[in-house]
């Protein structure tokens, strides 16, 4: 066995390799960048080398880099983890060249597999049922029309050697096809160092299910079940799940052969993943097979209790698989979601900055169900514009799927972040939502559901009741503290407070009563009595305790002249007042947005990567004006309507914050 590791990756999945690892006895060595000095998996390994500036293309994606940092600290083994180098042939070649092991598959089968073009030609050839599409690389957008008009529409561009969702776009017509062959060739490059693009049929209402297979070096190939990812969003992956509510036991089998019989005639050994595309009627076709590990395998590891990271050292230390096929068992439902740095309401546009809060869930198993929390970052750390924007993986295991996703949902409520905008409002509404919990999902589940783009809902029917029963208590506790910290009065239990309150959540008014109790306290909400019992601290940005008997988590912000709630998916800005106040506030005009309707403003921090206009140039709307790229992915920015470019205050390469104002309309 290894004594010392080198982990060619960042962020979380650096940190994940590092805990299993060190549980192993297995000394760790962390790279980084000048962005990621202070990072989290810097912080954690027993040592740590610096590789080159923030760009990936100068740092993370340098083999040679890699290689020195090894022998500078003799490092007898890498791990790739996803992304960057973890499915270059070349990397293991390089890396075997200098006597150092690579912690995956043999450059054959990454070959074979891990290219995309590559892999649907290889399953071409093993007889494996593949969508239809173009598998040659395509020179240039004239013939990338050619070839989606010959396939018929809808059809996907995919990066060759892509991954994440990067390089990947959907085309509905000639016109969408040459913009979408030019951002994805753009964007693999720039993500992978290999523009290589290909065609295929996009079939629609499609499931994302996946195979996770296990190999060894000396022929044995299992698979560990199968994992739903079919909430997907810009083509990446939001949850996942295992097993799959589509699946019964006899397609499981089937997929999971196939998976198997396919790793085999590539000589796969270590642990990968076969995708394929599924119909609602249980069909499905081989999609690409990724020859590493996967974001989405903490839903494997729950489901069999496999470590997928330590079998991957142990095969690539030369050890036989330690399970057969027979000993493979799933035991219950796990669900996971993706914390990503991103603002759901501006269309899932990326976000950057400082975590000024960041207060994960804690941990652990409790009367059969289990939250793990897999990140790489930290309250006070910073979210750079250079990488993927994920924070964390939330994960949840319970008996049953009904059960998984309580635990899911309860924990996404105690998981509270502040400084950046993330996904979380909308990961909590999703497991609210009626068709995710009865698990009839497609791809195309979130344009399905939110057409209109998401915004977080107005809390409504008992998540409303629950709501304002929790701030009338908040409210009162504040109060009690505020006097007694103010030497008002020392003896609080001997004062009889005025307890009747308005509770404002957003525009919808509830009128309460509150009442002590020896437990905590008893706040009457329109006429309905709520016990509610809790240890919160004035300060402590999660709210937990029992409403009504019932176990909640509930998110608080400050905000001006009161606070911000958020639970169950909902959320609203809280302002509790005497009857009094209520009656004043009633009468105060309401504040007016500025107009902002003639000017472009930049919906996410980003690097001015074109600007496609002039001043004085008369544009119709859906015309591109610019382009800006966050976190590897370029976003275009098209003309609303009809209109003169009055001025331009932006320019190629320069660095943007939200809404800074890039070109006015005259």
């Amino acid at each position: 066995m290894f004594d010392k590791i080198l982990i060619a990756n960042r962020g979380e999945i650096a940190c994940r390799v590092i805990k299993t690892a060190r549980r192993m006895g297995i000394k760790t060595v962390a790279v980084y960048s000048d962005a990621d000095k202070d990072a989290l998996h810097v912080e954690m390994a027993d040592e740590a080398v610096h590789i080159g500036p923030a760009a990936a293309a100068q740092s993370y994606l340098v083999i040679e880099k890699i290689i020195e940092a090894c022998k500078q600290t003799g490092a007898q083994a890498v791990h790739p983890g996803y992304g960057f180098l973890s499915e270059r042939e070349a990397f293991p070649k390089a890396l075997a060249e200098a006597g150092i092991v690579f912690i995956g598959p043999n450059p054959g089968a990454i070959a074979a597999m891990g290219d995309k073009i590559e892999s649907k030609k290889a399953a071409a050839a093993a007889k494996v049922s593949t969508v239809p599409g173009y598998l040659g690389v395509i020179e240039g957008p004239e013939q990338a029309v050619k070839i989606a008009n010959e396939i018929g529409y809808p059809v996907m561009i995919k990066a060759s050697a892509g991954g994440g969702g990067k390089g990947m776009r959907i085309a509905y017509s000639s016109d969408e096809v040459a913009e979408g062959f030019a951002r994805a060739k753009s964007e693999a490059a720039s993500s992978f160092g290999d523009d290589r693009v290909f065609i295929e049929k996009f079939i629609t209402d499609p499931r994302h299910i996946e195979i996770q297979v296990l190999g060894d070096k000396h022929g044995n190939v299992i698979y560990l079940g199968e994992r739903e990812c079919s909430i997907q969003r810009r083509n990446q992956k939001v949850i996942e799940e295992a097993p799959s509510p589509l699946l019964d036991e006899e397609t499981r089998r089937l997929m999971g052969e196939q998976a198997v019989a396919l790793a085999k005639a590539v000589g796969y050994d270590s642990a990968g993943t076969v995708e394929f595309v599924a119909g609602q009627d249980k069909s499905f076709y081989f999609l690409e097979m990724n020859t590493r590990l996967q974001v989405e395998h903490p839903v494997t590891e729950m489901i069999t209790g496999v470590d997928l990271v330590e079998e991957m050292i142990r095969v690539a230390a030369g050890e036989r698989l330690r399970l057969a096929q027979s000993d493979v068992k799933l035991n219950g439902w796990s669900v996971e979601s993706r914390i990503y740095a991103e603002d759901p309401v501006r269309n899932f546009l990326p976000s950057t900055g400082r975590l000024v809060t960041y207060c994960p869930p804690q941990e652990g198993e409790q009367d059969g169900v289990t939250v793990r929390n897999d990140t790489g970052v930290y309250e006070g750390g910073e979210i750079s514009i250079y990488y993927d924007p994920m924070i964390a993986k939330l994960v949840t295991h319970a008996p049953t799927r009904e059960q998984a996703i309580e635990a899911q949902a309860t924990a996404l409520d105690a998981f509270a972040i502040d400084g950046i905008r993330h996904n979380i409002p909308f990961l909590s509404a999703l497991m609210q939502h009626p068709r995710w919990k009865s698990g009839k999902l497609s791809t195309g589940f979130i344009a399905e559901e939110f057409p209109q783009g998401f915004k977080a809902p107005a809390p409504e029917g008992e998540v409303a009741l629950r709501m304002a029963a929790a701030a009338a208590a908040i409210d009162h506790l504040q109060n009690v503290r505020k006097r007694y910290i103010s030497g008002q009065m020392r003896d609080v239990s001997a004062v009889q407070f005025d307890l009747e309150r308005v509770v404002m959540l957003g525009s919808a008014q509830y009128d309460v009563v509150i009442e002590d109790d020896e437990e905590g306290v008893l706040v009457m909400v329109d006429g309905r009595s709520w016990p509610v019992e809790s240890d919160w601290v004035p300060g402590e940005p999660v709210w937990t305790g029992t409403v009504g008997g019932e176990d909640i988590a509930v998110q608080v912000r400050p905000i001006l002249n009161g606070f911000a709630l958020a639970h169950a998916g909902a959320s609203a800005e809280v302002r509790v007042y005497t009857r009094r106040e209520a009656e004043l506030a009633a009468l105060m005009p309401e504040r007016q947005e500025a107009d902002t309707g003639k000017q472009l403003l930049c919906p996410m921090p980003g690097l001015v990567k074109a600007i496609s206009v002039s001043q004085g140039q008369e544009v119709k709307a859906g015309e591109p004006l610019c382009i800006v790229e966050a976190m590897k992915m370029e976003n275009v920015l098209r003309a609303e309507r009809d209109g003169t470019i009055a001025k331009i205050h932006a320019k190629e390469g320069d660095s943007l914050a939200v809404d800074a104002v890039i070109l006015e309309f005259a």
